[in-house]
């Protein structure tokens, strides 16, 4: 979690740059995060520093999304709101799930499987905070290809799935 968010870190950061630049500094702090996350971890065993840490990066992404649909590419607003909004719903469940696990437990016993298995808030975790990510990873790539002068689009697979297309280079 931590290492695939400094890449989406990164990317947020880096995607107003010209082609084929690195930042280095950017590029050796996220890394040396990285590092310094899975080494105090593995002494610690504390998942709750795993968490806040993980949480400062989730901070980092959301307030530099907020800058640029708000100060950059107004437009995308609903991709980016929506890609928080789908996150933020899986982080939710995860926390009731976190706090009423016991409860939630015995009230699972009582329903049908079928139904019990809707209750199951660890594993909603997973699919929203997959598809926010998704969705996130589609707005990096629509800011950072609308900046290279491509023109993407959004479309959708199947009328649900959505995907970026990219049309050729404008000519400057």
């Amino acid at each position: 979690m931590i290492y695939s968010c400094c890449i989406f870190v990164y990317c947020m950061f880096e995607c107003f740059k010209t082609k084929n630049s690195v930042n280095y500094h950017l590029l050796f702090t996220l890394v040396l995060f990285s590092l310094i996350v899975t080494i105090v971890y593995l002494k610690v065993k504390e998942p709750i520093f795993h968490q806040v840490m993980y949480g400062m990066l989730v901070f980092t992404l959301v307030v530099r999304s907020i800058y640029i649909v708000t100060w950059v590419y107004p437009w995308l607003r609903g991709l980016g709101y929506t890609s928080l909004g789908v996150f933020l719903l899986g982080f939710l469940l995860w926390n009731i799930d976190n706090i009423f696990c016991d409860s939630l437990r015995n009230f699972r016993k009582k329903l049908p499987p079928v139904i019990g298995v809707t209750t199951q808030f660890h594993a909603w975790w997973h699919i929203l905070t997959g598809l926010g990510s998704y969705l996130h990873i589609l707005f990096s790539l629509y800011t950072r290809t609308l900046y290279l002068r491509y023109r993407p689009k959004v479309k959708f697979l199947f009328g649900i799935w959505p995907v970026i297309l990219f049309e050729p280079l404008r000519k400057q």
